[in-house]
């Protein structure tokens, strides 16, 4: 009996909790994507039902495509969040390699200001952003919607701390050989450091995917408008049409959840080649 008890304390009782915090935390998505597929009198109705009484009205997701020009929002948040994330990893890791394999004067005082600006909420540098970009011409343009988000101090701290983990020997031989630093960091350590790459390179996605206050304030005209403001675009004047704004963000989520998908299957094999070239 004890044993059982014991099994159950340890095993099957964080299991369930966890089961439980993890359907907690995807009721919300769960309930939206179902609201898509609701008419609005089953939207309205009392008491609320979770599952709509069709999954072949598809109206709501029609008028997602015909209200606002959906597919150009798309192109645009594809094209921004993408340019994000390559840029900003690229930025990641020569910051991160500089610090990880050189030493100069002054090395630790800028690490530890770079890292201080993770303390900075985002929304105190909006305004001086905003001015920054203006001044520029940046406004209403792709690189004025992710010039502020090239460079991530968490990014470059993560990659830098995985650096300083690879056996120095590995450098040493490579220097023997005559391989410079470029070739080393993108023949050797980049197959090294795939896996935490690619997580990295979701995250940013993702991150810049959802994002919408600064692409609502850089951006003046529908040609340049990111999906998730142009989910907000979908609320009639009228009145909110929960339904309607649901079947809109449903949609946006597609996207991230098959790169999610992708990236899940190519991180399971690049972390056993990782570890066969580490």
């Amino acid at each position: 009996m004890s044993r059982i008890l014991r099994y159950v304390r340890r095993e099957a009782l964080p299991g369930l909790l966890g089961i439980a915090l993890g359907c907690l935390l995807l009721f919300p998505v769960f309930y939206g994507v179902m609201g898509a597929f609701k008419t609005p009198a089953e939207f309205n109705a009392y008491p609320p039902s979770v599952l709509p009484g069709s999954f072949l009205n598809l109206e709501n997701f029609r008028a997602v495509f015909t209200q606002v020009p959906m597919p150009r929002y798309f192109l645009n948040s594809l094209i921004t969040a993408t340019l994000t994330s390559v840029v900003r990893l690229i930025v990641a890791a020569l910051a991160a390699y500089a610090f990880a394999f050189y030493r100069f004067r002054g090395e630790k005082v800028l690490f530890i200001l770079i890292l201080g600006t993770m303390m900075l909420p985002a929304d105190t540098l909006l305004i001086t952003n905003y001015q920054t970009v203006s001044r520029l011409g940046l406004l209403d343009s792709y690189l004025g919607v992710c010039i502020v988000t090239f460079v991530s101090a968490s990014q470059m701290f993560m990659l830098r701390q995985h650096f300083r983990s690879a056996p120095g020997a590995v450098r040493e031989a490579a220097q023997l050989d005559g391989c410079g630093d470029l070739r080393f960091a993108v023949s050797i350590l980049t197959p090294m450091s795939l896996p935490l790459m690619l997580i990295l390179f979701v995250q940013s996605f993702v991150t810049q995917w959802n994002a919408y206050l600064w692409p609502l304030l850089v951006t003046n005209t529908n040609a340049m408008r990111t999906v998730q403001v142009g989910v907000t675009m979908l609320t009639a004047i009228e009145g909110t049409n929960y339904e309607t704004v649901l079947a809109g963000a449903t949609v946006a989520m597609i996207p991230a959840a098959i790169l999610f998908v992708a990236m899940r299957r190519s991180l399971t094999r690049t972390m056993s080649q990782g570890a066969v070239i580490g």
